[in-house]
């Protein structure tokens, strides 16, 4: 539940129009949305099971009584704060009310500043509690699925979608960039679909040699061509009832986008080395981290597969674009790292709250989880690896911005940790000119890896 300005609804329910009135408005004065209402029933329409608010209620009412409307109120939401109006006859009956779980009770007459403050502490408490609800739901998710945390307007409209077209036919493609969770969009349209009992077959088109990648997903017949000694069962007919994710599918060569377009097209296939055709149950989620609907940015990709492939577009926002779901993410993250490291819990300081404010995050939820790791095993006040000072004041614009540059490829780099292939992609740089430029600069690649890594 992401932090906002929006005033917290409370719920006035009095019979006597002048006693709402007045209450109403020391409530709206305070910061409130008051929300006056005339009985009871008109209260339980309004309130639903994670109402974002408050319920004052007095207790002496026709019809339904303020007791009642209580009870009725905690069968829907045990955690919903009740604040109970009392003449002096009822304190008995309020105290009662307190043993059974109402917030408060108030006794008339009351100032409003009694009111305000006892509203004030109700609210704080359904604020905690809503948030607790919603990242304990949230860590209900496996911890793959967290890319699609996020309370922002997109991420909404994302995660919606996701359940609409979950358990239709339709191919889907997804754009995104680096790190930002496109594999975990393929993987919850399986989970969420009917198809969730049949395999999810991943292929990361990027990653296999052209010599390999055709064998890998259309199979082989023993002896269909030197070497294959027994028949291969290839990925796009071990997913057939399941979903088929081809990841980086602007990698894919193509002579393979011929034979792949066709597949799309009958739903069946022929593997090397027989003739005979197999017909498929065949769902694909296809993968880019560029926009495939501009030639420019297509290549040698095939405008034909390329609207084959177009029934449903998704694009999954880069962090920079969501900076309000920053601190959400970053908070599952550490806690995440606390619990996997067995490490106490770090302050988070005013430097690592800026850090999350300011930061663009190029590698995007990879990075941040990354991030939160290294908080977690106590390593975020250690200077980044080979890091370089901003250029000094009075320096030419020439200046400023080759110290931009270089502190943006050092960001990459880190984000990364010095893998080659991800940060030239994240920086949208050539190969030749990435290294050009950290030579330019003095870079040293090799500090950013915790390992081998491409050279």
């Amino acid at each position: 539940m992401s932090e906002t300005n929006e005033p917290m609804p409370v719920l006035f329910v009095d019979d006597e129009a002048h006693l709402r009135a007045a209450n109403a408005q020391t409530l709206e004065l305070a910061g409130f949305e008051a929300r006056p209402l005339p009985s009871a029933e008109a209260a339980l329409d309004a309130v639903s099971p994670d109402f974002p608010g408050v319920v004052v209620t007095d207790l002496r009412m026709p019809g339904m009584d303020g007791m009642a409307l209580f009870r009725r109120l905690k069968a829907l939401d045990p955690d919903l704060p009740v604040i109970l109006i009392t003449g002096h006859g009822d304190i008995e009956m309020a105290v009662a009310a307190l043993k059974e779980g109402a917030y408060d009770f108030i006794a008339k007459p009351f100032a409003g500043e009694r009111l305000v403050e006892s509203v004030r502490r109700a609210a704080e408490k359904r604020r905690l509690v809503l948030e607790n609800r919603h990242l304990r739901a949230e860590a209900g998710m496996a911890d793959g699925d967290v890319s699609m945390i996020g309370e922002t307007p997109v991420m909404h409209r994302l995660r919606r979608t996701l359940r609409q077209i979950a358990d239709t036919r339709v191919d889907v493609l997804v754009e995104g960039e680096t790190g930002s969770g496109k594999e975990v969009v393929a993987s919850l349209l399986h989970r969420w679909s009917a198809r969730r009992a049949h395999p999810f077959v991943a292929l990361n088109c990027g990653a296999l040699p052209e010599t390999v990648i055709e064998s890998e997903l259309f199979g082989h017949e023993a002896g269909a061509f030197t070497g294959a000694q027994k028949r291969r069962v290839g990925r796009i007919e071990h997913s057939s009832g399941g979903t088929l994710f081809l990841d980086e599918i602007e990698s894919m060569p193509p002579a393979v986008q011929v034979k792949f377009l066709r597949v799309l097209e009958t739903r069946a296939i022929e593997p090397l080395g027989t003739n005979e055709t197999r017909r498929l149950d065949l769902r694909v989620v296809a993968a880019a981290k560029v926009d495939l609907g501009d030639p420019a940015a297509r290549g040698d990709f095939r405008e034909d597969l390329y609207y084959r492939l177009n029934v449903v577009t998704l694009r999954i926002p880069p962090l920079r674009e969501r900076r309000e779901d920053v601190p959400l993410l970053f908070r599952h993250f550490l806690a995440r790292a606390v619990r996997r490291f067995g490490a106490p819990m770090p302050e988070v300081t005013r430097e690592v709250r800026e850090h999350l404010a300011r930061h663009d995050w190029p590698g995007n939820v990879r990075e941040l989880s990354h991030y939160a790791e290294r908080l977690a095993l106590g390593l975020d006040d250690a200077p980044l690896a080979d890091a370089a000072p901003p250029a000094p004041a009075g320096a030419s614009l020439s200046e400023r911005l080759e110290a931009f540059e270089a502190q943006a490829i050092r960001e990459a780099l880190s984000a990364h940790r010095g893998d080659v292939r991800r940060t030239i992609e994240a920086l949208g740089l050539p190969r030749k000119t990435f290294y050009d430029k950290l030579q330019r600069h003095g870079i040293d690649r090799r500090s950013f890896t915790e390992g081998p890594a491409e050279g």
